[in-house]
């Protein structure tokens, strides 16, 4: 995939500051590129030039960029910039992201890259790290500005622009009691529509949406995309403040797990990108297709069970394919639907009942509409009405069963603790095919003497 015309340009002229070894001339090229942009140009350098890219990156400008990279890609940037020069990266980065980085590696390599770093620094990151993985605790920011409530609006301001940097990302300051417990939070507009000499608790809201420590991801980016907000305060059990989960974390959140399900969906196990070895890519989808595989077998024996309804009517083998396809298509429409509701809503008994219905209502309309339909085709084509009914009927019924299939199978997982995406979408067609096969030439049999 190659850069646009404007970035091309931009790549052309680094290359060149790389070359002939000007720093200021690659500043004056990347001092305004956003950290995404920074770490796309390096992906697409050249391997040569990358040390020096590095080198001639700021530490601020480094540790955003380390940020946009993919977990292995930082680890070879901080493995480049050697202990002294990735120590003060790592301390300059948000200790959310630094969990994240850290999480996956050997205790061994985590204790390799926190042991320089600043001691304070170290307890915080060590601290995320003890949460649950895909909880608020483990995904937090604990930099943010907190105020106590008895302060005057005065030393809240001076406050916030003594910590400014701590606060480039929030339109909100939470106050705190003498222990430490959340008690409200004012936006930065009350703050400046305020008298100087009142008191924040004077003007506080005191009742706000607030997650625990131990809440799940998921959880916390529903409610923030529930009420709009630009972050969340994360407590401990006992109401402390914990930290902060912010609106560009929660975007992460959303795009890992989306990718997740996608993953889960076609059956493709680990993440597969364009960069994947075709090895590797296979060895990652091979298990769940043997499985299938082998289920698949079974629409084999079912065929050969009915090998004599073929033998005698052949037109019924022409229409085989059709039935199955369309079951299976109907039911990976429902398990998308499925598992994006899942995703956005706390279904009760109520709202399942009312979705399994509904989709019973959509299985029951699109198998009318396609059954006519193909029972037509039938007759036209082959100028027989009983096989219109056997092949229209039989997609009618397999059309509401696939349908259903698809709706029930991943509520009946959600209701166990599965995630429902496991439910993926190779696994229902097959199923569908076998229950289609099954229905199609049972009707067949049934109406035999008419066919003949």
């Amino acid at each position: 995939m190659a850069l646009p015309l404007l970035e091309n340009d931009t790549a052309a002229s680094m290359i060149q500051s790389l070359k002939e070894g000007s720093q200021e001339n690659f500043q004056t090229i990347v001092h305004e590129l956003q950290p995404y942009d920074l770490a796309q140009h390096y992906q697409y350098l050249p391997v040569k030039h990358r040390n020096k890219f590095i080198l001639f990156l700021t530490d601020e400008q480094l540790k955003e960029f380390i940020e946009e990279l993919e977990n292995d890609d930082q680890l070879e940037v901080l493995q480049k910039l050697g202990v002294e020069k990735s120590t003060t990266i790592l301390d300059l980065m948000e200790n959310d992201e630094l969990a994240i980085l850290l999480e996956d590696l050997e205790p061994e390599k985590v204790e390799e890259l926190l042991s320089e770093m600043k001691k304070e620094e170290i307890e915080i990151v060590k601290n995320l790290m003890n949460y649950p993985p895909e909880t608020a605790g483990r995904i937090m920011n604990t930099r943010f500005v907190w105020i106590n409530h008895d302060y005057t609006i005065r030393e809240a301001v001076d406050k916030l622009k003594h910590f400014a940097e701590l606060a480039e990302y929030l339109n909100y300051l939470y106050v705190i009691d003498e222990q430490k417990k959340l008690v409200g939070v004012v936006s930065y507009k009350d703050l400046l529509l305020a008298d100087l000499e009142d008191k924040v608790k004077n003007i506080m809201l005191s009742r706000l949406v607030k997650v625990n420590v131990h809440t799940d991801q998921e959880e916390v980016a529903k409610l923030i995309s529930r009420y709009d907000f630009v972050s969340i305060p994360v407590i401990e059990e006992d109401n402390t403040l914990a930290g902060v989960v912010t609106v560009d974390d929660v975007i992460d959140v959303v795009i890992r797990e989306a990718n997740e399900d996608i993953e889960k969906i076609s059956a493709a196990g680990k993440a597969i990108d364009f960069e994947t070895k075709p090895i590797i890519a296979s060895y990652r989808r091979l298990p769940w297709l043997i499985l299938l595989l082998f289920i698949g077998l079974v629409s084999g024996s079912i065929i050969s069970g009915f090998e004599a309804t073929l033998d005698q009517v052949v037109a019924l083998a022409f229409f085989m394919p059709m039935i199955a396809g369309m079951t299976g298509n109907t039911g990976t429409q429902s398990l998308a639907v499925v598992v994006r509701g899942l995703a956005t809503n706390d279904l009760n008994f109520k709202q399942v009942l009312k979705l399994i219905i509904r989709e019973l209502w959509v299985g029951i309309i699109i198998g009318i509409v396609c059954g006519i339909l193909i029972l037509l085709i039938a007759y036209v084509w082959q100028g027989s009405f009983p096989l219109g009914i056997v092949v229209g009927g039989s997609l009618l019924l397999t059309l509401i069963i696939g349908t259903l299939a698809g709706t029930i199978i991943p509520l009946i997982l959600y209701k166990f603790n599965v995630d429902p995406a496991v439910a993926s979408g190779p696994l229902i067609t097959t199923i569908n095919d076998i229950l289609s096969l099954l229905i199609y030439f049972g009707f067949a049999t049934m109406f035999m003497d008419r066919l003949l």
